[in-house]
């Protein structure tokens, strides 16, 4: 199982000062260990290299087909439902790799750092209009529209599969909306796919 993710994926997240490497023109791809996956409800432990550990709410889409360079009009027969994830970041190691030109793997996929909530079933829903938020401890931290990524879910499934082979079970966190929040220890966070609660995970 592959964890793909995908950076500056929204206007609002891709115009943050002091952040030239968002001008991409192209999706950012990056990948998260396996041992990334957080899910079941479990608690999320904040790792002693990551005092400063940001959170951040995505849509999360389940790929259901083995499939490599697959033409976006085709791209929707490739995955079969959707979530909301929390991506969790240790943000001074993010700052450093990027300020040093280094891959950021490590302040980005260790160990707990992708948790996915409940997957829901495709039908009847209008990929370019959904809407997510994430609540800590119950007041709105982020919200999301899918209608404001810059490259669509049928799109992104397209461009990433030109270099991996993607398999069923495969996972792919299409980026945060907006700038990542504080992750502190005893919150609650909550995340919600239109209106409807997917996933509550524990920081500690």
């Amino acid at each position: 199982m592959k964890i793909i993710a995908i950076a500056c994926n929204y206007a609002a997240h891709n115009n943050l000062p002091g952040t030239p490497f968002f001008t991409s023109e192209e999706p950012v791809v990056f990948s998260r260990a396996d041992s990334a996956l957080l899910k079941d409800g479990k608690p999320f432990f904040i790792p002693d290299f990551a005092a400063d550990c940001r959170c951040q709410a995505e849509l999360v889409v389940r790929l259901s087909r083995l499939g490599k360079s697959i033409p976006e009009r085709f791209a929707y027969r490739y995955y079969d439902a959707v979530t909301v994830g929390i991506g969790f970041t240790a943000g001074a190691l993010l700052e450093r790799c990027r300020r040093e030109g280094l891959p950021w793997e490590l302040a980005t996929g260790f160990d707990g750092a992708a948790a996915v909530g409940r997957f829901a079933p495709l039908e009847g829903r209008d990929m370019a209009d959904l809407r997510f938020r994430l609540e800590a401890d119950g007041t709105e931290v982020q919200r999301g529209w899918s209608g404001d990524m810059r490259w669509s879910v049928d799109r992104l499934i397209a461009y990433v599969s030109r270099f991996y082979t993607v398999r069923q079970g495969d996972l792919l966190f299409t980026g945060t909306p907006v700038a990542a929040v504080p992750a502190r220890i005893g919150t609650r966070l909550d995340g919600f796919l239109d209106g409807e609660r997917r996933i509550t995970i524990k920081v500690k």
